[in-house]
């Protein structure tokens, strides 16, 4: 029982050695696979809506706001084609759109072992929708810059005193709504409305730097 008290108690020292301390800063550079599970309410035509998947540079900054809590800003931004499916059209291509997520997440740090520290934590998300391009059919499309709420996920591995690596997971709860006119030639230049979900999720690898 000693023994077993004795090795609780070094096991809690380490993990205490090895917290973060409060305004300690980090920063990491992912490579980032979005996936977005989206689903689409069409008026009129009906259907539901296809987006692309992508891979992206993703940058993120860390600042502890206290030991083991953390405030983590993640950058980057994706370019996305979106059709519409199974309408009464048949599939539609209505274009591609930048999406700019900046992503503000609360994070709860817990070490497991030396150089080893994996994380979660929740936030929210804002994305702002620019750069768009029409399809072919298409003579306008719109789209509502939104709130959204966010989940993350993962862990940092050190490789150094200063550097380490990084992977990561994220949900981003996110919707917007579309307007759309096709051309004359199409449906009469009809515009439909749409409650559009996007939903992506994140999966990231990188590296990482503690800059202080």
């Amino acid at each position: 029982m000693k023994k077993i008290g004795l090795s609780v108690a070094l096991l809690m020292v380490g993990m205490t050695v090895f917290a973060q301390n409060k305004g300690e800063w980090r920063a990491r550079l992912r490579a980032t696979y979005v996936v977005p599970e989206a689903s689409a309410n069409i008026t009129t035509i009906n259907g539901s809506v296809d987006i692309s998947k992508q891979v992206i540079p993703e940058l993120d900054f860390t600042y502890f706001l206290a030991n083991r809590f953390s405030a983590n800003l993640i950058l980057g931004t994706t370019r996305n084609k979106v059709t519409a499916t199974n309408t009464a059209l048949g599939n539609v291509e209505l274009g591609k759109v930048w999406l700019l997520p900046p992503t503000l997440t609360f994070l709860y740090y817990q070490p497991v072992a030396k150089g080893i520290l994996p994380y979660a934590g929740a936030g929210v998300n804002y994305t702002i929708f620019y750069g768009k391009t029409k399809g072919p059919a298409i003579a306008d499309i719109s789209y509502k810059n939104r709130f959204g709420f966010a989940t993350q996920l993962g862990a940092d591995f050190d490789i150094s005193k200063k550097c380490f690596i990084n992977i990561d997971a994220k949900k981003i709860w996110l919707k917007t709504k579309n307007d759309v006119t096709t051309i004359p030639s199409v449906a009469g230049g009809a515009t439909v409305h749409s409650d559009t979900k996007i939903n992506p999720w994140l999966f990231s690898v990188g590296v990482g730097v503690k800059l202080n």
